[in-house]
């Protein structure tokens, strides 16, 4: 596997995208992006688990299961048409036509997305401009490619795409991707929105059962604040224009696309941890040798998503006992006499707690280790050979300044 210097959604044979500033919510600035395969796709998705869900949520869901093809994906920044009722899935349906008539591919094919404030009602003739003046742009430059992850970011602060390439069956296949998330991000699903193209040619059920395992040590690895979306939802579109043998089963060629997914997964989840509204750090929290697996992914989520852990990981305070708090009301069962803690960086690495007891640690040293942009909380359990990681980002008064106003 090769990763690409530059690429995104575009990177893939048969994929192009486009963006254009349609004055959905915000003014001055691209709100508004597509994604188009020259060729219909078999598509996989995975949504969020919040019972309240967007409209989008539902018309993407409709289309990923109904075993219908893929061809078109239409994201709108500002507004999530989220609890907007029967207005709402109009809206999605003429967005759906907008792309019909613009494209001459069926609307049925066409899959929408929307992030930003829940309960307004998107401008439905303002997306259908969108997509009249996108249709004549498509493009599939890198330039376009990160065009469109650049129109789809609400708080982002930096666009998140990646690309990677791999063999199968001979032939050199692309997977590209680009998500947004950087608030309401907590674990199934957190809080984002992705699409990944590939001109893979592959079985979609098999497509379905790689994306859903994917996501579990990926994406529903990441928190920033606790709150799962109304909105969550990650696309996967394979064209098929690689060329490879079509991918019927779990062979060599789909351990392959499988690590790739993964790598591609892993990627954009750990960016849009570190870009958590108000975030200064990446914060990380790795737990080895647990009892099971889900022991290793509860005890991990635990720790990054503890309010007083990542206010610890803001200022630097090694105050070691917040973690161990946060592992203790997880629901894992484990014994603390067992557990060592250690704190790493690129600065260092310096272990706090030995099998139950508090160290006498170098405290210049433990704020020299947490003052790097990517601080990881490593916990051994010495009960097991299992393991997890987890990623989310420091607690800063940037993140109550921006979730105060977020409407205006």
């Amino acid at each position: 596997m090769e990763l690409l210097k530059e690429g995104g959604v575009t990177a893939a044979q048969g994929f192009k995208a486009a963006s254009t500033a349609a004055g959905i919510k915000y003014q001055g600035r691209t709100d508004m992006a597509m994604v188009y395969s020259e060729v219909p796709c078999v598509c996989a998705g995975t949504f969020t688990s919040n019972v309240v869900k967007a409209a989008c949520v539902l018309w993407d869901k409709e289309i990923t299961e109904s075993g219908r093809p893929m061809q078109a994906v239409v994201v709108n920044s500002g507004i999530a048409n989220a609890c907007t009722g029967e207005e709402g899935f109009a809206a999605c349906r003429k967005t759906a036509e907008a792309v019909q008539e613009a494209l001459g591919i069926p609307s049925d094919t066409v899959a929408v997305a929307s992030t930003g404030v829940i309960g307004m009602q998107l401008p439905v003739e303002k997306l259908a401009a969108g997509v009249k003046a996108m249709a004549p742009e498509l493009g599939s430059s890198v330039e376009s490619g990160t065009a469109a992850s650049k129109a789809i970011m609400t708080t982002d602060t930096i666009n998140k795409e990646i690309a990677v390439t791999f063999e199968a069956a001979g032939k050199k296949i692309t997977l590209g991707g680009m998500s947004k998330g950087s608030g309401m991000i907590h674990p199934n699903m957190c809080t984002m929105l992705g699409f990944l193209t590939t001109d893979l040619s592959i079985d979609k059920a098999l497509l379905q059962e790689a994306l859903s395992s994917v996501i579990v040590d990926t994406f529903n690895m990441i928190t920033v604040d606790g709150d799962t979306s109304t909105n969550d939802t990650l696309l996967l579109m394979a064209n098929g224009l690689a060329g490879n043998e079509k991918i019927t089963e779990k062979n060599a060629d789909y351990e392959e696309f499988y690590k790739a997914l993964e790598y591609v997964c892993t990627y954009l989840a750990k960016t849009m941890a570190s870009d958590g509204e108000g975030a200064t750090k990446l914060f990380e929290c790795k737990v080895v040798n647990a009892k099971s697996k889900e022991d290793a992914r509860t005890l991990s989520k635990a720790v990054v998503g503890s309010n007083l852990s990542k206010a610890a990981i803001f200022g630097c305070d090694a105050n070691f006992g917040r973690f161990l708090c946060a592992m203790g009301y997880s629901g894992a069962k484990f014994d603390q006499t067992d557990v060592e803690l250690f704190f790493e960086s690129v600065a260092g690495r310096l272990r706090v707690f030995d099998h139950g007891v508090p160290l006498n640690f170098d405290e210049e040293l433990a704020v020299k280790i947490m003052k790097e942009k990517e601080v990881t909380v490593f916990v051994d359990m010495h009960e097991g050979s299992e393991e997890a990681t987890a990623w989310g980002c420091d607690l800063t008064y940037d993140y109550v300044k921006i979730n105060a106003d977020y409407r205006s």
